[in-house]
């Protein structure tokens, strides 16, 4: 991938970004950091206090149609309003961590944008793993969609400046 002198890369996961801008040019890359950010995002078991809801239903309760006078309720004979056995249905578990991690994702994507309005940067690429690369999207703002050069589907976050250079150059 091209890494244009002055161009912005932000380096992203779910709680920790970085602003880098490259100094050097596109043959000698020279990233320095603009402005770094890590945000407390505990395990998902340490934020939640509660157990998923659940939910009960039954096909023999009021709304269920009558059981046939007169005919079997078992399978072949003739029964038209089989009962069912009570279900217990999961509402699902909300993950808190990752819903921070989205969260983050967002928050980033705005500055992202804030900083395009104010015309701080030209160019931009964008690292990050998968998932928050998705979320990043969804959050794009036009100035910043139009300033974006590339992006980088990795995980670099705790990595040394020089490897982010040479994953974006062999990107």
């Amino acid at each position: 991938m091209h890494l244009d002198h002055n161009t912005v890369v932000l380096v992203a996961d779910g709680r920790k970004l970085l602003f880098l801008r490259n100094e050097g040019d596109a043959d000698y890359p020279n990233l320095t950091v603009e402005h770094a950010e890590e945000h407390p995002n505990p395990r998902d078991s340490e934020q939640k206090t509660d157990a998923a809801g659940a939910a009960r239903s039954t096909q023999s309760g009021a709304g269920a149609p009558p059981i046939a006078q007169g005919g079997s309720n078992q399978a072949g004979g003739g029964g038209q309003g089989a009962q069912f056995a009570a279900s217990r249905g999961s509402l699902g578990e909300t993950d808190f961590h990752q819903l921070e991690e989205d969260r983050f994702a967002a928050e980033a994507a705005d500055m992202l944008k804030q900083r395009a309005l104010a015309n701080e940067f030209e160019k931009l690429i964008i690292v990050a793993p998968p998932r928050t690369l998705g979320e990043l999207r969804k959050h794009y703002h036009k100035e910043v969609s139009n300033r974006l050069a590339g992006e980088l589907g990795k995980d670099l976050t705790g990595h040394p400046i020089s490897d982010i250079e040479q994953a974006i150059a062999a990107a």
